[in-house]
């Protein structure tokens, strides 16, 4: 059996390339169907794709903000971080109070900025150091541009409160251990940990710091609440859950989940229209292909006829109009990767001045070449069955007849 298939594809191999001028027909017919498939997949995926994966990559696409004023303690926050969907929370102190002045001795001037708490898996710290000290900070760019620091430098910090009728402001030393992305926050802020937002807090509602030596009102509660947090799920995806179940606890918050909407709407559009398109193209291709395979086994009853005579069986004979249509699938398949690559180098050449160093407007991966040979040659083989039904009823006495 394994001789005679190879007897067979031989065969159908040395047919299909006498026959060079139909053969090429063929492979042009199908490389003008599916390249054109590739090229409106390839702009789908790169351009969709890209927007995806800027609003997977940013994480303040993954961020819920409550809006207004509420109270939550450690306990409920420890319950929120606790569930799946959730990848950061930290509780926020009151904004009124969570400002901080900072000096450096190589920039002539003070500065005000706000103190964002922060904590280890900080979605906005991703691949910098982060605070785990009471005098460290993370700042951001635009406020360590203006004051002229980088990692390892120290700064002055400073705050003010009114006390018992007077002024009184505070000193405190502080470690730049990193700066953060420019996208990470955009205005002047400086990250750091709770423990020093709760401090500036405290100090400016009167109470004592005993770590830094602020002086003030012993504080005798216990249970700390915070007006807000900061909060990020896991994926976009998980953005329009977490914020129904904040709206069921009676919590209003703030996403972008309209954009990320918006950008999954349009992929599912897209994706319905590139099918569509693919499906009609491809069962059109696949009816011409299985008409010509058919008249192409009516056209060779005659040759057909004697390899039965000479004592080829039935499933052999059928292996030929199958081989033939794989040989079209996969060199049309061929083709069209071809022009597939010649225009989307054009496309993005053309795009370059307005995409990142790593985006494509025209893009597919490895698989999905793969996965465009598969659909062919699965579509080139159903069609040919079809002739292969019809090869196989081919009597040897045709060809006796013929003699």
């Amino acid at each position: 059996m394994p001789h005679r298939f190879k007897d067979v594809l031989w065969l159908a191999g040395r047919d299909y390339r006498n026959e060079w001028q139909m053969s090429s027909f063929f492979i042009l017919a199908l490389a003008a169907v599916l390249g054109p498939m590739m090229i409106l997949f390839g702009l789908k995926f790169g351009i969709v794709g890209s927007m995806l994966d800027n609003l997977i990559e940013d994480p303040r696409n993954r961020e819920v903000r409550p809006i207004g004023s509420g109270r939550y303690d450690q306990a409920w926050i420890g319950k929120m971080r606790s569930r799946p969907k959730i990848d950061f929370i930290v509780p926020r102190t009151r904004a009124i109070a969570a400002t901080i002045d900072l000096k450096s001795e190589t920039a002539n001037r003070i500065i005000s900025v706000e103190m964002i708490p922060t904590d280890r898996g900080d979605p906005l710290l991703s691949h910098r150091t982060v605070p785990n000290d009471l005098q460290q900070l993370v700042l951001s760019n635009s406020a360590a541009r203006k004051l002229n620091v980088k990692p390892g430098d120290e700064i002055n910090g400073s705050l003010s409160r009114r006390f018992k009728g007077r002024s009184e402001r505070v000193h405190v030393r502080l470690q730049v251990v990193d700066v953060a992305r420019p996208a990470s926050f955009a205005r002047d802020g400086a990250f750091t940990t709770l423990h020093l937002a709760e401090a500036a807090e405290d100090f400016r509602d009167g109470h004592a710091v005993p770590p830094l030596g602020w002086s003030g009102v012993e504080d005798t509660n216990n249970t700390r609440t915070y007006p807000g947090f900061r909060l990020y799920t896991r994926s976009i995806y998980d953005v329009a859950p977490i914020s129904d179940t904040l709206g069921e606890l009676g919590i209003e918050v703030s996403t972008r989940a309209a954009d990320i909407e918006i950008v999954q709407s349009l992929d599912r559009n897209l994706s319905m229209v590139f099918w569509l398109i693919a499906v009609i193209g491809l069962v059109g291709f696949s009816f011409s292909l299985g008409a010509s395979l058919w008249a192409n086994v009516d056209r060779k009853r005659k040759e057909l006829s004697v390899l039965r005579l000479v004592g080829f069986r039935t499933g052999e004979i059928v292996w030929f109009p199958v081989l033939q249509s794989s040989f079209t699938a996969l060199f049309g398949w061929l083709t069209a990767s071809l022009i597939y690559l010649g225009v989307s180098f054009i496309i993005n050449r053309m795009f370059t001045p307005q995409l990142a160093s790593s985006e494509s407007v025209c893009r597919l991966l490895p698989e999905h070449f793969l996965i465009a040979l598969t659909l062919t040659l699965g579509s080139a083989v159903f069609t040919a069955s079809l002739a292969g039904y019809r090869a196989a009823r081919i009597e040897p006495s045709e060809g006796l007849r013929e003699v």
